[in-house]
Order: C-alpha cells, then sequence, then structure tokens
C-alpha cells in the first residue's frame, strides 16, 4: 500500500485522462498498459531490489552495495535533491486541490458556467498569499504521518488513505458510466479504434504511451527503493511490483472510467488537457444530479492521491537525514517542513508576482521548469542508471540483482529476457530521455 501510494499520484488521475482522450481513448490504454510490463515493471524491481538489499535510502543504497566502486555514488545524493525538487511544485498543486476540495464543500461552484470556474481558478492563481496558505497545510499534512514514524503514522494513514481512494473512484465510476449519454464516453474509452491514434500521430502516440506507462510509478529517485529497503525477504520482488503497478493501473484505468463518460455525457472534449480538473469537471458537476455530493467526494480522492504522494517523498527526505545526520524524525521533520516550504515558493510566485520569467517560451513558468527537471531528467536519468547499475559487472551487476529480487516466495523475474534488459531496455529509457529534451529544445 505504501509503496502503490507513492506510485498513485496525479499522474494516474490528472495527466492519464487527458492524454488518453488525445491519442484516441481505448487504443492508447493498450499501448500503455503494454509499455507498463515491459517498461515499468522491469525497473521498478530493479529499484525495489536495490533498496531491500541495502536497507538504505537512495542517499546511501550505493554506497552500501558498492563501498568501492565510487563512482555509483555520486547518483545518491542527486536523487534526494530531485526529491526535493519534485516537492518544490507538487506541495503547490496539492494544495490547489485541497482548495477545490474546501470550495466544492462549501458549494463555491454552484451556479457558476465554465467561464465563471475559469476566473475562480484564475484569481486562485493571482492571490500568492491564498496559495501559499494551501501548500502550507499540503506540507503540514503530508509530514505529520511522518512524523509519527513508519509504522505509527506513515503506513496506518496510507493503508487507510488508500482504502478510501479505492473506495471513492469504484463510487465515482458508477455514478458515471450510470450517466445518460455516458455509453458513448464508455464507447470512446473501452473499444480500441487507431483511426483516432492515426489522426494525431501514431509515433507521436507511442511515445506519449511509454512516457505515461514510465513516469506514473515515480520511478528513478528513489521513491520506490525506499520502500524496498523496508520489505521483508518472504517475497520475490516481481510479485511485489505486479501488485504495486496493479493497484497504480487500476487508479488510471478507473479514473477514465470517472470522466469520460461524465465528459461525453455533457458535451465536454476529452481531451481539454490539464483544465479538465480545474476548470472544466466542477462545471459537470454543477450539471449532474447531486452534484456538489459528487464534486466533494472527487476533490477529496484527488486530494488523497496527491498527498499519498507527499508523504512517500517525505518518508524519502525524512529517512535520508536520520541515516545521514544522525537527526532525530521529529528533529528532521521539522527543519524539512519549513525548508521545503521556502523551496516552494518559486513555484507560487510563478504564477502571480514571477510570471513573466518563461524559461521555454511564452505561456511557460518555474512549475514546468521544474517538472522538466524532474520529469524529462531525474526520472529518466535515474532509471537508466538503475538498469545499468543492475546488469552490468561495472555497478551491482545481474546476479546480485537476480539474488536479491528472486528470494522468498512468487513470481521470478524472466532471467531469460537479460539481453532485453541489459541493451533494449536501456536504449529505450535513453530514447525517452533524448525525444523530452529534442521536444523542449528543438522540436
Amino acid at each position: 500500500m505504501l509503496s502503490a501510494g507513492c506510485a498513485i499520484g496525479l499522474g494516474n488521475v490528472w495527466r492519464f485522462p487527458f492524454i488518453t482522450g488525445r491519442y484516441g481513448g481505448a487504443a492508447f490504454v493498450f499501448l500503455y498498459v503494454l509499455f507498463l510490463i515491459i517498461l515499468g515493471l522491469p525497473v521498478m524491481v530493479m529499484e525495489l531490489s536495490i533498496g531491500r538489499a541495502s536497507k538504505q535510502n537512495i542517499g546511501l543504497a550505493f554506497e552500501t552495495l558498492t563501498p568501492q566502486k565510487k563512482i555509483w555514488h555520486v547518483y545518491g545524493k542527486l536523487a534526494i535533491i530531485g526529491n526535493y525538487v519534485l516537492l518544490m511544485f507538487y506541495t503547490t498543486i496539492t494544495g490547489w486541490l485541497l482548495s477545490y476540495f474546501y470550495h466544492a464543500a462549501r458549494g463555491s461552484f454552484a451556479n457558476l458556467d465554465a467561464p465563471g470556474v475559469g476566473a475562480l481558478f484564475g484569481s486562485m492563481l493571482q492571490n500568492p498569499v491564498s496559495m501559499g496558505a494551501w501548500m502550507v497545510l499540503a506540507v503540514i499534512l503530508g509530514l505529520l504521518p511522518v512524523a509519527k514514524g513508519l509504522q505509527g503514522g506513515v503506513e496506518k494513514i496510507t493503508k487507510y488513505m488508500m482504502l478510501g481512494l479505492l473506495a471513492l473512484m469504484i463510487l465515482l465510476a458508477l455514478n458515471s458510466m450510470l450517466l445518460e449519454g455516458g455509453s458513448a464516453g464508455l464507447r470512446f474509452y473501452l473499444v480500441p479504434d487507431f483511426s483516432h491514434m492515426v489522426e494525431n500521430g501514431i509515433f507521436e502516440a507511442i511515445y506519449a504511451a511509454m512516457g505515461q506507462a514510465f513516469f506514473t510509478l515515480s520511478l528513478g529517485i528513489g521513491s520506490i527503493s525506499i520502500f524496498g529497503s523496508y520489505i521483508g525477504k518472504e517475497h520475490r520482488l516481481t510479485g511485489e511490483a505486479v501488485r504495486i503497478i496493479g493497484l497504480d493501473t487500476f487508479v488510471a484505468l478507473c479514473s477514465g472510467l470517472i470522466i469520460f463518460p461524465a465528459a461525453f455525457a455533457f458535451g465536454v472534449q476529452p481531451d481539454a488537457g490539464p483544465s479538465l480538473i480545474f476548470i472544466t469537471l466542477p462545471n459537470i458537476f454543477n450539471q449532474m444530479a447531486g452534484g456538489r455530493f459528487w464534486g466533494i467526494l472527487f476533490f477529496m480522492f484527488m486530494s488523497f492521491a496527491a498527498l499519498s504522494t507527499l508523504i512517500a517523498v517525505f518518508e524519502n527526505i525524512i529517512s535520508f537525514w536520520i541515516d545521514i545526520k544522525g537527526t532525530s524524525r521529529q528533529k528532521a521533520t521539522i527543519i524539512n517542513g519549513f525548508l521545503i516550504i521556502l523551496l516552494s515558493i518559486p513555484c507560487i510566485l510563478g504564477f502571480n508576482l514571477w510570471s513573466g520569467f518563461e524559461p521555454f517560451g511564452s505561456g511557460s513558468g518555474v512549475l514546468d521548469l521544474e517538472d522538466f527537471i524532474v520529469s524529462s531528467t531525474l526520472l529518466p536519468l535515474g532509471s537508466l542508471f538503475f538498469t545499468i547499475y543492475c546488469t552490468y559487472k561495472y555497478g551491482w551487476g545481474w546476479d546480485s540483482f537476480i539474488a536479491e529480487a528472486d528470494q522468498g516466495n512468487g513470481l521470478k523475474f524472466p532471467k531469460t529476457l537479460r539481453i532485453y534488459f541489459k541493451y533494449f531496455l536501456p536504449a529505450i529509457i535513453l530514447g525517452i530521455f533524448l525525444k523530452g529534451y529534442w521536444d523542449i529544445f528543438i522540436g
């Protein structure tokens, strides 16, 4: 549940639906699931293996497993920096969701049309004080379970949060599927039509499916390996990874069952982009019978999804401080609470006072830069690093990796595909990394 909570986040319930809508519905879902299996699964097993074998956070894992091979040690510290950069914008977006949950509960969206909801969202972005307050609340809610320890706080709270998330999703999906006119959305989502994919470019769709399958699992910066360090030796790690990916995929697929029938029922474009969540959906709830109730549930579940990732990343950072600095958990939590609040301020100011800073051209901002550093740089490079480290003798090595991954009972890692994991998987990950840079700086 903890590892799934880390993997499950806004990529599942925000990005997945609109990118599925853009690239043809069910046809894209087929590609996405395929790449989850051939890309995400092996990298996750490798990251879990590094965590369980070292019994350390990512900052110390490589030094513990291969103390003499110092060239590998550099990435451990870089991955911790990546965790901080992720929190610099993820806390702000989590604050948006908490704000929307509050507004839905208050009935602030009632009687507003789409431009009215858009104006409310725009006014929120233009108010750094209000956004800052919601960001601080997100940090506090994310750090409280971490301060209580792994089993007393993180494990207990995440478990109930995940169960609540899954229950809310099923309830919301059933409601959407029963809407009059929602059947067209179900057909779009569940019946493959490759002509939609061809219209938007088959290679673009393949790359998008690879990227979504890869990034949705939070691989590459040690957020998964920290929970590998807490896993016992009773179960083989391939089976653990399958269960984590299974939950992650269930949430992503369920989010489509919530959004597509509702979008078609009320005549909304299914590829409306991120505005689908913050502008279009509140308007849909306004038109729906019992819409205020469903809106409250939806933004509660979105907040749960975001907070589960925050808690997991916080745990990774706090564990690093405890091991490196010898600091108590409570002290490390307080110090990092203040530090992360300060680091999150640029993202907030990027929507108002610093809106003139456009690192990637017109319309871009601080959030885009921070997201690029994590999603297009550290996640693919980290996963490439893990893959080479686990398959080449210059790193940890194939034999050591397999011995750890296959310890216990359950599903074995497919050793017969060693050539694929050693040569083809790194090449694919490198291709994803290079394509991300091409699209930003050249394409």
